[in-house]
């Protein structure tokens, strides 16, 4: 059976069903959860919020349909993105250079899913163990600094004021408002910016001559290597998220989805190039929305559904979109102050999780040179067209790093008839 209705209980799994009340509340409080952080990314690097919005609410449909309604998760705007995203697109602004990379980065996931699904996961595990996986989450959130801290400069008082409310909120909350601290300090900080006058006035003008429903703008990728090239890397972290929620999920559910594994690449590869062909940004499962699940003990798939078509709801209305336009570049500086320190500290997380040995050099200089390579935003240019920053120079540099000492080190104590140090993954 596809699905059954459950009335009540403690736990409601992915294929059972609460009467659609119930269900179209649990929903609402999903749309929440993801809300604020995916109409961050298109702020950030420009994109069309309600292009985004709507495509996520798309992907959400595709990724539940390839995995076959067995994994509940929204799928919303990846920051893995940012950076790329904004050094792809240039001075003028271009979008189309970086929906191709956006594009390819959603197709090389996808095949990589087919793959999982027919052999197998455990070369993944092999290629990306938690020392490198931390090591790339951590420089990405450490390349976004500077990002943030032009954003924060635009106007100290409400970056700070923003910042403040956020910590007050997640130290004073309990519950779901705890949870969604960062978008209610946002919500609270955008208020206090419109009555004191912090609105830009031509973004007002465009919110009133707004029209209340109607199609985003829709743009298509222009294809060149070099975004292709930047965006790459970002897969790694897309497989890594995927695997992470796949796994929350199996734990809290006391259900093995292992079997699933491939499908959940294959649905968020293919909903990532459907939102890069139309306009959108890149996305990836959200933690937020486990969030709400672990509070509601409700993993239901169909309220992930109702969260979904409301997005595509919001996706079909200007009026929403030129609202969001209105939020100052001072509190989106303040907010990502935090968001993209608590990227780089959830690369720490995965290492101390995991139990990483870093008093073995194997783990430690590897880890160590990827940061520096991606807060110092290292560039090798080959072309006018084609360079690598840090985001894709410190991936490929922790990658071959680790792997290249772990041979070198098994080498050594083969050759003393001796045994390595430790296991390679930690």
């Amino acid at each position: 059976m596809l699905w059954k209705l459950v009335p009540g209980g403690n736990v409601v799994l992915p294929n059972e069903r609460l009467p659609w009340p119930q269900t179209i509340g649990i929903g609402m409080q999903h749309v929440l959860a993801m809300f604020g952080a995916t109409f961050l990314v298109p702020l950030i690097t420009g994109f069309p919020p309600t292009t985004t919005i709507l495509f996520s609410g798309v992907g959400t449909l595709v990724f539940l349909l390839v995995t076959r309604n067995k994994i509940p998760s929204y799928l919303g705007s990846s920051f893995a993105f940012i950076s790329p995203v904004i050094a792809s697109m240039g001075a003028d602004k271009n979008m189309g250079l970086a929906l191709s990379g956006i594009f390819a980065a959603g197709l090389l996931l996808f095949v990589i899913g087919l793959i999982v699904n027919q052999v197998g996961h455990q070369w993944i595990n092999r290629l990306m163990p938690p020392v490198v996986t931390g090591a790339i989450v951590a420089l990405i959130g450490l390349n976004l600094a500077s990002v943030a801290a032009k954003g924060a400069a635009s106007n100290w008082g409400y970056s700070t004021l923003t910042m403040l409310v956020i910590l007050v909120i997640a130290a004073t909350s309990r519950g779901f408002l705890g949870r969604i601290s960062i978008f209610a300090g946002v919500l609270v900080s955008w208020v206090i910016a419109a009555v004191t006058g912090g609105l830009d006035p031509k973004s007002i003008a465009a919110l009133q001559d707004a029209a209340w429903f109607g199609l985003p703008p829709f743009t298509h990728p222009t294809f060149a290597i070099g975004p292709i090239l930047l965006m790459i890397p970002v897969v790694l972290v897309l497989i890594a998220e995927n695997t992470g929620h796949v796994k929350a999920v199996a734990e809290m559910t006391g259900e093995s989805l292992d079997a699933s594994l491939g499908r959940a690449y294959m649905g968020d590869g293919l909903a990532t190039m459907i939102a890069g062909f139309f306009g959108g940004s890149g996305t990836t499962t959200y933690a937020e929305n486990i969030g709400v699940m672990a509070a509601t003990k409700v993993y239901s798939t169909a309220a992930y559904i109702v969260a979904a078509l409301f997005a595509i709801v919001l996706g079909l209305c200007p009026k929403f979109g030129a609202l969001i336009l209105t939020m100052p570049l001072s509190v989106l500086g303040g907010v990502t102050t935090i968001l993209y320190g608590l990227i780089a500290v959830l690369g720490a997380r995965i290492w101390i999780e995991s139990k990483v040995d870093f008093k073995r050099n194997v783990n430690l200089m590897p880890a160590a040179i990827a940061l520096v390579v991606g807060a110092g935003d290292f560039t090798l240019a080959f072309s006018k067209d084609v360079s690598f920053g840090g985001i894709a120079l410190g991936t490929v540099a922790v990658l071959v790093a680790y792997h290249m000492m772990n041979w070198l080190e098994a080498w050594a104590a083969a050759r003393d008839g001796s045994q390595p140090s430790g296991e390679s993954a930690k």
